[in-house]
């Protein structure tokens, strides 16, 4: 998998046969490194190691009705009150971010009502309050005390 522009993580791999697998720290479980997750997995150990946010507040693949529809959000940040704080969306980096994309999960914020969102392929990030709609933010605001 290719360098992030995203802290390096210390992320335990391991084989399954011909595949390679990554130990989840939120999910408990080893999961197929597929590009995206390669992205997935930085971002939920930038999160911890370089945000401080505390792990029991990092949910990773939560389930979001949208419409009647059951839909993953990649990883959604719990403030200390128990609302969703921060919403993730991880793609492979060969993703660009854009508006097609943002558009495409747009229904998370709409759905979870978290003031700040942020896109990441691993190499570029976009980051908005959703609170001010077109801002758009260089780094993520402290919201997980």
């Amino acid at each position: 998998m290719e360098p992030l522009n995203l802290p390096p993580a210390k992320l335990n791999l391991s084989r399954k046969g011909e595949q390679v697998v990554v130990w989840c720290i939120i999910r408990k479980k080893h999961l197929l490194l597929t590009p995206e997750e390669w992205v997935r997995q930085h971002a939920i150990h930038f999160l911890i190691n370089d945000r401080q946010v505390p792990i029991g507040r990092i949910n990773s693949e939560h389930l979001v009705q949208i419409n009647g529809q059951a839909r993953r959000c990649d990883i959604v940040v719990f403030s200390a009150f128990g609302k969703p704080a921060l919403i993730v969306e991880c793609k492979a980096t060969s993703i660009p971010i854009d508006e097609k994309t943002f558009l495409q999960t747009s229904n998370y914020v709409q759905q979870l009502q978290a003031p700040y969102f942020w896109m990441t392929n691993g190499l570029q990030h976009v980051m908005m309050d959703c609170r001010n709609p077109g801002v758009y933010l260089s780094e993520l605001p402290s919201v997980f005390e």
